[in-house]
């Protein structure tokens, strides 16, 4: 939990508006807040309709939300659209990833907002840039199989979205890229301006080394699991207790130490061998070599060897595996993250090291609207009024003091 005399962090004293929900808006909020910003997570006065999803989608709003203020209010309320205004007279970006039209409809657009203030940074969060595709709605499975990803990650045949939200997640810090962008040339002009993130030119960004390669060689690209391999072992084989271990041998100075390693002169002596693109001809004969003798360790003892010999390597590991990893531990470099049952996860923070900045937690994801008051006192709206404006459900969330929810 980072303390209350930390050093400030670099966007400290940067006022951040999130009308956002799901993944990618709040991933982008997400990565400000923990940079130091004060980012208000506007949400209806029912609550983000992420924090209800289920299954596979049941931790979105415990991960993408800590280090946020929470506001609950009803924008489609005079009232409420009211409180929203009289916090943009101090506030520096506004981001939001709600379908095309929405935020115009409610009167908070670009253009309305820009009139008003001018030096304000708006960051839209879309399915798709400006263009032909850009009223269309869009998810993140959506734009893999569109971008060619879900080809790339399955077997021919049979295309595979990615085992995470890969682009909602690169389309949100692709908008914080712009923002800080924004913010220093702001600096210079004193005028904020227009940014813009989408998850299907995300997903394509990821896609440009294949169409790189399709370009040089003149040849599709074959999906991954069938791809054409650069390097002579770059593959997973079983090991004596059953799991599946990576191996990559990528240089000539990792078969030296393979070879090395498993007492292989004779491998080592091969002229067959002893290149790479000589290894990528003979891998019909090779993976079967490599294989047997992976095959005659334990997976802790073939990460022993390995790290011993400096040869790249991983086991196969599951989510559930991760909140011990001993890397992911180091220098307290895991958050304890509070969630709805009660219980607690272990979540990685900013992957990030800034010289001496503790980028941790100092604010548990909250309860539906658990600011809603502290804010409306802060601008200066009387007890009263604000009692009045969540007796009207203008406003929503709990109707206590302010919570310390880094508490």
């Amino acid at each position: 939990m980072a303390g209350e005399g930390a050093k400030p962090l670099p966007l400290a004293g940067i006022r951040v508006l999130e009308f956002c929900h799901v993944i990618m808006g709040p991933s982008c909020g997400l990565v400000l807040a923990d940079l130091g910003a004060e980012v208000i997570k506007i949400e209806p006065v029912e609550g983000d309709r992420t924090r209800r999803l289920a299954g596979f989608a049941s931790g979105f709003f415990a991960t993408f939300n800590r280090n946020k203020r929470c506001l609950a209010i009803d924008l489609k309320a005079p009232e409420g659209r009211a409180v929203i205004e009289r916090l943009l007279a101090d506030t520096d970006v506004v981001i939001e990833n709600f379908a095309p039209g929405t935020m115009e409809r409610l009167g908070f657009g670009y253009e309305a907002l820009a009139e008003k203030h001018p030096g304000l940074i708006y960051c839209a969060l879309k399915g798709f840039l400006s263009g032909p595709y850009e009223n269309r709605p869009a998810l993140d499975e959506v734009v893999q199989y569109m971008s060619g990803l879900a080809y790339m990650t399955g077997p021919a045949g049979r295309p595979l979205r990615a085992g995470a939200s890969v682009c909602d997640i690169l389309g949100g810090v692709l908008g914080v890229v712009g923002i800080l962008a924004a913010l220093q040339e702001r600096g210079r002009t004193g005028r904020g301006q227009m940014v813009k993130s989408a998850l299907f030119e995300a997903a394509c960004f990821l896609m440009t080394s294949h169409m790189t390669g399709e370009a040089i060689t003149g040849r599709a690209m074959p999906p991954m699991p069938e791809r054409h391999g650069a390097w002579g072992i770059y593959d997973t084989f079983p090991t004596a207790d059953g799991q599946l271990f990576f191996l990559g041998i990528t240089s000539d100075q990792h078969w030296r130490r393979f070879c090395t390693l498993f007492e292989r002169p004779d491998l080592l002596a091969d002229e067959a061998l002893n290149t790479n693109e000589k290894r990528v001809a003979a891998r019909p004969r090779l993976l079967p070599i490599v294989a047997e003798a992976v095959a005659r360790h334990s997976e802790a003892e073939m990460v022993e060897m390995c790290e011993r010999a400096g040869l790249p390597f991983a086991p196969t590991a599951k989510p559930g595996d991760l909140p011990t990893d001993p890397q992911l531990n180091a220098h307290d470099r895991m958050l304890e993250i509070a969630l709805p049952n009660g219980g607690h996860a272990r979540l990685p923070r900013l992957p990030l090291e800034m010289g001496t900045h503790d980028t941790g937690l100092r604010r548990q994801p909250g309860r539906i609207g658990e600011d809603t008051l502290a804010i409306l006192a802060e601008l200066g709206i009387p007890e009263e009024e604000s009692a009045a404006l969540v007796e009207r459900g203008v406003v929503g969330g709990p109707a206590a003091e302010k919570s310390d929810a880094a508490a």
